[in-house]
């Protein structure tokens, strides 16, 4: 049951709670919401971003700098340390040209559509949790007030681990993601200022507040943020490690792109800040999979590639959404109708070992798969035997799998801007609770190296075995196969994450 594709944001438009969508898989009666208007980074329309991958260690060379110059290209920014190069040119041949220079390794247009993006913006309709639903919710004594709501919790024991710690606050969370609202009552308390800046340029922009969402962009980041580390602090809810901080990197442009210039941006600074985990549900666009038989889509895999790595070498744990299509990742091939997303999409047949959709398929990375209250896959999370590493609630349709009371909702609870609480669901809230728990995991071994963080992460996950048939919406047919054993398969890779055993090993 593979669900139609819009935007790429990995969360899924949700009536019952604010969300704005992207690569989503639609559950029943439920619109979609996506984006909002492009910024403006260059001085010539005609202009499109590009990377330039040089040698490691010392930036690029003189002859290169003049080669970029020759070929119209103006440097943008230089990530040295991995030989990362942003360039924008306005002349069409700039990569062609520059892949011939001496010292350049790889070159490629991070987009198809021109600075400003030439994207369109969708609509939606989407609902807050009304202070009626807020008055209604039931909290055991305690638990802040909605905490009730939040059936995801206990599905990965984070309740009973929170009787042990809440996490430490020399640890570190960072979003990836679209800001965060660190104003917001639930996040305030935990947010990591220091760590947290706007890279939507592919450069860091330090200004106060330039890691906050502006009114008319997607809550996507401030809720994943919630979700991680909203205090228990007897407002809203709770998050799976409430005592760690929490950072917001914001790379996701007001059109809801995440480029590779700003991705590389964010796991840069990450890596320089003394980030402990980061947090990544999204994919890079404009191509939901990146061919390495093509030069341009080559040259961004190896610019995130060297960024993350860049990052765990600097002590982080690289978490990321696995996505929303009920694709099989392990699969032979694989239709992807949406690439380029920022221009004119068409359908292409690719090969998933050999296209990667990045971050989540990048080595290192932990690969997240989504479950719903039954703790069965979520209707829309995509799978694959040695691609998905592990599962956690990324919730489903309230039809497919109710919660048990007090909860009301199939769905994930988390923070929104405005100090405003609402729903979500998608790969992109099962890999914020891996990161929390990835959290406590480092706050119960602070000394741990993301390696031993990781093989701890696994170990302690528990095993779930397949789930077959796999018939979620009861029309008789299946929806997706299943494939290998209790102890790692699949659906659920290893497991469900357990944040009780991350507090107590």
């Amino acid at each position: 049951m593979t669900a139609p594709l819009t935007r790429h944001r990995r969360a899924l438009a949700i009536p019952a709670g604010l969300a704005v969508a992207a690569s989503l898989a639609f559950l029943p009666g439920n619109p979609a919401a996506a984006a909002e208007a492009a910024p403006s980074s260059a001085t010539d329309a005609t202009s499109l971003s590009y990377v330039v991958n040089v040698s490691p260690g010392h930036g690029p060379s003189a002859s290169v700098r003049k080669a970029i110059a020759r070929a119209g290209g103006t440097i943008v920014t230089s990530y040295d340390r991995i030989g990362v190069v942003v360039v924008h040119s306005a002349n069409p041949d700039f990569a062609t040209s520059v892949r011939k220079v001496r010292g350049v390794q790889s070159a490629g247009a991070t987009r198809t559509a021109p600075l400003p993006s030439a994207a369109t913006t969708d609509t939606g309709a989407p609902k807050v949790l009304s202070g009626k639903e807020i008055a209604a919710a039931e909290a055991a004594e305690g638990q802040d007030p909605l905490q009730g709501l939040q059936w995801d919790l206990p599905a990965i024991k984070a309740d009973k681990a929170h009787e042990k710690t809440l996490g430490s606050k020399k640890v570190t969370v960072a979003v990836i993601d679209t800001g965060v609202d660190d104003t917001h009552p639930d996040i305030a308390p935990n947010f990591d200022r220091d760590a947290s800046v706007n890279c939507v340029s592919g450069k860091p922009d330090t200004t106060d507040g330039a890691w906050r969402p502006g009114a008319a962009e997607s809550p996507h980041g401030t809720h994943v943020a919630g979700e991680i580390a909203a205090a228990k602090n007897g407002v809203g809810m709770t998050g799976v490690a409430p005592g760690v901080k929490v950072s917001g990197i914001k790379v996701s442009n007001p059109d809801g792109f995440f480029y590779t210039e700003a991705v590389v941006c964010g796991f840069v600074w990450a890596a320089e800040h003394g980030v402990d985990v980061t947090n990544n549900s999204y994919y890079t666009d404009p191509w939901y999979f990146n061919c390495k038989d093509d030069p341009d889509q080559k040259a961004l895999v190896e610019a995130v590639t060297r960024a993350s790595r860049y990052a765990e070498k600097k002590g982080a744990v690289n978490v990321a959404a696995a996505g929303n299509e009920n694709y099989d990742l392990s699969a032979d091939e694989i239709t992807d109708p949406s690439s380029p997303n920022d221009t004119t999409p068409g359908d292409r047949t690719v090969d998933p070992s050999e296209c990667l959709d990045i971050p989540t398929q990048l080595p290192g990375v932990v690969t997240v798969a989504s479950t719903g209250a039954k703790g069965l896959k979520s209707s829309f999370s995509n799978h694959g035997l040695g691609v998905i590493d592990i599962a956690a609630p990324g919730g489903d349709s309230t039809a497919y799998q109710t919660p048990a009371p007090p909860a009301t909702s199939g769905l994930i609870l988390g923070t929104l801007p405005g100090g405003k609480w609402g729903y979500m669901a998608g790969t992109s809230m099962a890999s914020p609770h891996v990161a929390g728990v990835a959290a406590l995991i480092k706050s119960t071994h602070p000394y741990a190296p993301p390696a031993l963080v990781k093989a701890l992460l696994y170990a302690q996950a528990d095993a779930t075995p397949c789930t077959k048939p796999y018939d979620i919406d009861g029309d008789g047919k299946v929806d997706a196969v299943c494939e290998g054993s209790k102890n790692r398969n699949g659906f659920y890779g290893w497991g469900m994450a357990d944040a009780l055993d991350a507090v107590r090993w």
